[in-house]
């Protein structure tokens, strides 16, 4: 566990964990006996498949009278469940449960489509990009991004798997920057990389510029800020800003079906054991958290958290049937004895978090204001400028959830103001 302080003079001293650092490889997790597809923006009552169908490996599955509304199947197997589900933050998805029935069959139209690859024929299977939840929206945007960050660096602490990517196939991440440069109609590529893996990438031929080994320089937010200087806008969002963000492992994934016509449906995942000793998988997108635990021997026992992400930004998670989904990046599994709850407490004013906070946001006024439910006024108090990294939660001595209530803050900011757009 990482141990907080009590007070402190500064700002919390977390270093990324370094590639070279983890010497067991990547372990290889064989197909499951059933995987779970969500699928998001699809309205369940359109839904017009049924339990009971065959699907292949790489088929595009009809879900919708639509065309648009598909899904790529990971596994060949039978369709044995279609239900709604709600995620983080209450996103709505539809869930397709598939009974895997053996090795990988290839769908025939999948192999011709991608036998002489276009862009516009691969592009029906990007929505199974391992490392980008939804790169086809990417590619929609309008006005179309025009500057690509790949991330070289694992946002969070403790996580290794853009990093093995990298040191994996350094001539894929080539190769994919010059098909992404075509498909994406961008201007300028920047990849960003440790001071190890800068040297490896830049044969690419593109600006790369090197992330200090210290938390939370690879976040979105601090990298963002650095590519764009005067044009990062608080308030916005990235692609509004017309920047975008995509995995070195997405970017490898791109090479592959361009380059080799080849899909790829197995996802490298961080599992972050009791121990905290990080160990790097290869499993099958849509493969069941009970089932990659299984395989590594970790046993999660009423109590423990289960957390999609690393220590620092991750995400809880409530039951060990969820999915490893495209952009699951690590999965980690905290003892009860390891979990410090949160209480409904006070702030002490103690100013641990407005000193900690990297970009300055006075925290224990914005959480008060957020405590009291008032979130238009929480954006006079920088709520849009906080890039969620965490530490305000690290050093609260009194245990407030602290980022909980500014992610909830965002949430329901964006809501208000949608409802107030539709109304006015």
């Amino acid at each position: 566990m990482i141990k907080r302080p009590f007070f402190s003079l500064g700002k919390p001293k977390l270093e990324y964990q370094a590639i070279e650092e983890q010497g067991g490889g990547v372990r290889d997790i064989s197909l499951p006996g059933q995987v779970s597809l969500l699928v998001k923006g699809i309205d369940f009552g359109d839904i017009r498949l049924t339990s009971g169908v065959p699907v292949k490996t790489g088929q595009r599955i009809g879900l919708t009278d639509d065309p648009a509304g598909y899904v790529v199947s990971t596994v060949t197997g039978t369709i044995s469940g279609i239900s709604e589900y709600t995620g983080y933050m209450n996103e709505s998805y539809v869930c397709i449960t598939i009974d895997v029935g053996g090795e990988d069959e290839l769908d025939e139209q999948a192999l011709s489509d991608l036998k002489e690859p276009t862009f516009e024929a691969a592009r029906d299977y990007l929505s199974v990009l391992p490392g980008k939840s939804d790169f086809s929206s990417f590619l929609a945007l309008e006005p179309p991004v025009n500057t690509v960050v790949i991330t070289c660096m694992d946002e969070d602490l403790l996580v290794l798997t853009r990093q093995q990517a990298v040191m994996s196939d350094v001539e894929g991440l080539v190769e994919g920057i010059e098909y992404l440069k075509q498909v994406c109609r961008i201007g300028r590529v920047v990849v960003m990389a440790s001071s190890a893996l800068a040297p490896m990438v830049s044969k690419a031929g593109v600006e790369v510029l090197e992330v200090s080994s210290t938390f939370p320089s690879a976040l979105p937010g601090v990298i963002a800020k650095e590519v764009l200087g005067s044009d990062y806008a608080v308030g916005k969002s990235f692609e509004q800003m017309g920047i975008g963000f995509i995995s070195a492992e997405a970017v490898i994934a791109l090479s592959r079906i361009f380059g080799k016509g080849e899909l790829s449906l197995d996802k490298l995942v961080t599992v972050i054991g009791k121990d905290n000793v990080p160990q790097l998988v290869k499993v099958r997108m849509g493969t069941l958290v009970k089932d990659v635990l299984s395989a590594v021997g970790i046993n999660a026992s009423q109590g423990d958290r289960l957390v999609f992400g690393g220590p620092m930004t991750g995400e809880a998670i409530y039951s060990e049937d969820m999915p490893i989904c495209a952009d699951t990046d690590a999965l980690m599994v905290q003892d009860q004895s390891q979990v410090e709850l949160s209480v409904d407490a006070q702030c002490l004013n103690c100013g641990e978090c407005v000193r900690a906070c990297p970009v300055k946001i006075p925290v224990n006024m914005l959480i008060r204001v957020l405590s009291s439910g008032l979130y238009e006024d929480a954006v006079d108090y920088d709520l849009h400028s906080c890039i969620e990294c965490g530490l305000c939660n690290y050093v609260c001595v009194a245990r407030i959830p602290v980022f909980h209530q500014i992610m909830l803050g965002k949430h329901e900011f964006a809501r208000i103001d949608n409802l107030e757009g539709s109304n006015g």
